[in-house]
């Protein structure tokens, strides 16, 4: 093993023994940004360059699912393999995003937060419960359109 999978490793045993097998938003932030340092990527980190590679990833997230039609809960038929592939391509969608957002200077998990307390004003259980309407369509948002 070389020296830079040793240095990972490290990090990564020193996050899990700080949070348990909790892994923060910020650890793994620091973790990329530290990744891309070490390999001095920063000057191909931009917005754009970062928003096109998550959309690739997404693409090749997508292609897992393609022709598999609806697909259960809980993948019961995947073989392991293919859980595992399915756990690469969603890392690689997780990473971009956080590395995009950091490079953006948005606190994802913040930002997150916010968005789920719009989206519990815009589709309150008592009008959408077990409903698949569009936030338009429900009464409250009528009368603040």
């Amino acid at each position: 093993m070389n020296d830079t999978h040793e240095f990972e490793d490290a990090k990564t045993e020193a996050i899990q023994q700080r949070n348990g097998t909790f892994v923060t938003l910020k650890d793994l932030t620091t973790m990329m940004a530290d990744f891309a340092s070490e390999r001095d990527w920063e000057k191909f980190h931009s917005p754009r360059n970062l928003l096109l590679a998550l959309v690739g990833e997404v693409g090749e997230l997508s292609e897992i699912f393609q022709w598999k039609g609806e697909v259960p809960r809980g993948l019961p038929d995947w073989s392991t393999a293919e859980r595992e592939h399915l756990g690469e391509e969603l890392s690689d969608v997780l990473l971009y995003l956080l590395r995009l957002a950091d490079i953006c200077e948005v606190d994802l998990g913040q930002a997150a937060l916010g968005k789920l307390r719009k989206n519990a004003l815009k589709y309150p259980v008592e009008e959408c419960k077990g409903s698949s309407r569009q936030y338009n369509l429900y009464t409250h948002n009528k009368e603040n359109l």
